[in-house]
């Protein structure tokens, strides 16, 4: 019996009052009375209508030990409310939970730490307990702001520090699995809730010194038993499982603290600590909602918009990463938006980067080369994200991003969705080279059933655009662009590096059958590769990668698309290109035509090998056999390796050490190949005269082109005034019926018929024939036209409205009769 109660007062005494007097000893020390505790526990299960007095009244008892500092006292009465509630678990242990929680919050509250332990110890053990049934007016805020505080103990004792923090986080930790578990009590989630819990965590978890145990997926549960006495791997476990437990309607408010976080402690400059969070969101929320995560990054970027690039980068990082876990499960819909912010906040880099020189001008220079070195930290962040990002979606997806992204190119004389009024030409330039690297790395990998589906025109045109030929950097991206989606059979590895190569066969080339859709490809929109590489060949400021890349697309050309038509064409085009080095019409340098005459060797015997026409390939070979005793330079093994000295001119060279084109049709017309064409020189078609004509906006260095070709009309141009064939509605005949006037009639129907006729084959012969075969044919009546526009000062062409129209040319006051479409040919003339 305790102290100061009479034993007649004990009499008189509720009999739960003294069973629980009897539970303690005289002497703190001893611990728990066992066999008073039996009785305790005993009456309360058979009794459970006094568990609400017994736990009132431990309470009451506890909280006077407290203030008088009996601590044994208190560890007894603690102990005893631990075995009461593991051993009751009827309806009326409600009441006594209220009463449990605020003698755990007494002890939270004392600067005992000690205590504090000990009150979150009893706190666990209770949220492990399920009850029957939950309590929805119980709350647990002074428990989560607790918790809370304890995570961020500064005790001088580091030992004690490290405890109390331990203590802290294992409550939050039981805060979490009481709550989370009941919807209708997902009090947990609250903004104000989770603005103390997920910070604290993060403040223990920026102290771990193993980066690698976070990047990964969550650890086994014999691990974390391991090192449970870490506050970082204990806060990261409890981050995992908080993580683990949200729906989708608590993600916000669980990552949305995060992003405070860095940014009040700057951790996204040095962001290795913010990185590795989101690798633990992103391996622990569940799969489908990782696109809101996504979103919330895009939306915490555009926040921080006009900060500094390092911190942009940051962020750009942890998007990357996010978007690398993301990828292998569900993007969900932010697909169109990822790519539109990365490319908005791409503009403003460059925008920044533009600003920041033109400042500069005048100031200090290492100020601005940091800043622009940062600022291409960030573009290349955002490059690689996209491409990361575009390189892991499905083959329809990636299909999309691809003309999503050349729409953004700014193109001359095209619609593109970027707006870079603003940059200017320096600008623009810079925007184009980022949005193609973004692209070669969105293309990467990426294998098309048919060439058709990887180079669509809308995508096509603008890629092959003048507009992107204008630059060393721009061409050898478009090659590289081309490169991956013509290359279907990963052959391009086996090509790099332009040489004669002895034996084809020993690299393996894989190829299969040309397909239907790939012949009818070639057929509609081979002029615009060939235009492309023979233009790319004659550009002044080629470096030897650009005749590596472009030797690869020829090649590649070769093994996907090549029948016989296309190998006679592009037979065409390394003799024209042969021809262009020879004749230096263009007044390129001397290492522009001998690396034009390397590129063509390398291949023709290439090509020689790969179609095995034996009298093809003994040409091929004698010719550089020839070469490599009298023109060395002329062989991309000397030329591009050696360094070989450039000869001083190419007009007094033997006419052996160039392919001819009467030997080539002799050697291919043995083995059946259809030589004709062959006759025709080649012209780069920029787009057909039939049935439309796409109008252009050409840049200075395209008109400086243009300028240099040897046509007379070069300095001309073509007014064409379509008049309709006949307008006029038909008079109704009024003259009275005869068998004469049927019979004309009759006759009349039969010319008709065979006219239109006559004209479907003429419309049928201009959209299916070669240009050049056209051209051949039709060179009198070209002559003849050349002749009437001999003195023409200017001349603009437009497309008649139907292939019937008539072109009237006009100059000045002169006018010339009308001449029919299907009648009139320009060899020589390129259109733009």
């Amino acid at each position: 019996m305790p102290a100061g109660v009479c034993g007649c007062c004990g009499a008189l005494r509720p009999r739960y009052k003294r069973l629980v007097d009897n539970i303690f000893p005289e002497d703190p020390k001893d611990g728990l009375v066992k066999a008073d505790m039996e009785k305790l526990t005993f009456y309360a299960v058979s009794a459970p209508e006094k568990l609400d007095r017994i736990g009132a009244y431990l309470a009451e008892r506890l909280s006077r030990d407290v203030v008088r500092h009996r601590y044994g006292n208190v560890f007894i009465a603690m102990e005893a409310l631990d075995q009461l509630l593991m051993a009751c678990h009827s309806q009326s242990i409600k009441p006594f939970v209220e009463s449990f929680l605020r003698m755990v919050a007494k002890l939270l509250e004392s600067g005992e730490p000690k205590l504090q332990v000990y009150g979150t110890n009893s706190f666990v053990k209770f949220a492990n307990i399920e009850e029957d049934t939950p309590s929805y007016h119980r709350r647990y805020d002074f428990f989560v702001s607790r918790f809370s505080a304890m995570c961020h103990s500064c005790h001088s004792d580091p030992e004690v520090r490290t405890e109390i923090r331990i203590a802290g986080i294992r409550g939050i930790q039981g805060v979490v699995r009481k709550t989370v578990n009941d919807e209708l009590r997902a009090t947990i989630w609250e903004p104000q809730h989770m603005d103390k819990i997920v910070p604290s965590l993060l403040f223990n978890m920026q102290k771990i010194e193993d980066t690698e145990s976070r990047a990964a997926p969550p650890a086994s549960p014999s691990v974390v038993g391991d090192k449970e006495e870490n506050p970082a791997v204990l806060a990261e476990n409890c981050f995992r499982e908080l993580l683990g437990r949200a729906a989708y309607g608590n993600m916000n408010n669980a990552v949305r603290p995060v992003f405070a976080h860095l940014d009040h402690h700057k951790l996204w400059e040095s962001n290795e600590f913010a990185v590795s969070c989101f690798k633990i969101i992103m391996y622990s929320i569940q799969a489908q909602y990782s696109h809101h995560v996504i979103q919330q990054i895009l939306g915490h970027l555009d926040l921080h918009k006009r900060d500094s690039p390092r911190i942009r980068a940051g962020i750009v990082q942890v998007l990357l990463e996010a978007v690398a876990i993301a990828a292998k499960g569900s993007i969900g819909p932010t697909v169109l938006e990822v790519f539109n912010t990365l490319l908005k906040h791409l503009t403003l880099s460059v925008d920044f980067e533009l600003g920041d020189r033109r400042s500069s001008a005048g100031s200090a220079v290492l100020s601005s080369s940091s800043k622009e070195s940062d600022e291409r930290i960030v573009q290349n962040a955002i490059i690689q994200t996209i491409g990361f990002f575009g390189s892991n979606l499905p083959d329809y997806q990636r299909s999309e991003i691809m003309m999503f992204i050349m729409g953004k190119v700014p193109i001359f004389g095209s619609s593109h969705t970027l707006d870079t009024s603003q940059l200017g030409d320096l600008g623009t330039k810079r925007i184009q080279i980022m949005l193609l690297r973004s692209l070669l790395m969105v293309t990467s990998g990426y294998k098309a059933k048919t060439i058709a589906a990887a180079l669509p025109p809308p995508f096509l045109d603008p890629l092959l655009s003048p507009s992107l030929m204008e630059d060393t950097e721009l061409r050898q991206l478009v090659l590289e662009i081309l490169h991956n989606l013509i290359d279907r059979h990963d052959n391009r590895a086996k090509l790099r590096g332009i040489r004669i190569i002895p034996d084809v066969a020993d690299l393996k080339i894989k190829r299969e059958k040309i397909s239907r859709q790939d012949v009818n490809f070639v057929k509609k929109h081979g002029q615009q590769l060939y235009r492309h590489i023979y233009l790319g060949c004659k550009e002044e400021d080629n470096v030897h990668k650009n005749y590596e890349l472009l030797y690869t697309a020829l090649a590649l050309v070769t093994i996907e698309l090549a029948n016989e038509d296309v190998v006679i064409d592009l037979i065409r085009v390394a003799i024209a290109l042969q021809d262009m080095a020879v004749t230096n019409e263009d007044n390129l340098q001397m290492f522009s035509r001998c690396s034009i005459m390397a590129l063509v060797a390398a291949y023709l015997n290439f090509l020689s090998q790969m179609i095995a026409v034996p009298a093809f390939c003994q040409h091929v070979s004698k010719v550089i056999e020839t070469r490599t005793m009298d023109a060395p330079y002329f062989l991309p093994d000397v030329f591009f390796r050696d360094k070989c000295s450039l000869p001083k001119s190419l007009e007094k060279l033997d006419k052996n050490v160039f392919f001819l084109t009467n030997k080539i049709a002799e050697s291919l017309g043995g083995s059946g190949y259809s030589v004709e064409r062959l006759s025709v020189p080649y012209m780069p078609q920029v787009t057909a005269l039939f049935p439309s004509v796409k109008k252009m906006r050409r840049s200075p260095k395209d008109e400086d082109r243009i300028s240099r070709r040897k046509s007379i009309v070069d300095t001309i141009s073509i007014q064409v005034d379509i008049m309709s064939g006949s307008n006029t509605e038909d008079k109704v005949n009024t003259e009275e019926i005869t068998f004469e006037s049927l019979k004309k009639a009759i006759e009349n129907t039969g010319m008709e018929e065979q006219e239109k006729e006559k004209r479907r084959q003429v419309i049928e012969k201009f959209q299916k024939a070669p240009f050049e075969e056209i051209a051949a044919q039709c060179e009198s009546k070209a002559n003849l036209l050349h002749d009437k526009l001999a003195q023409i000062l200017e001349l603009t062409i437009r497309p008649p409205p139907s292939p019937s129209g008539t072109i009237t040319i006009t100059a000045g006051h002169a006018q010339y009769q009308s001449v029919p479409v299907y009648e009139m040919k320009f060899p020589d003339l390129c259109v733009y």
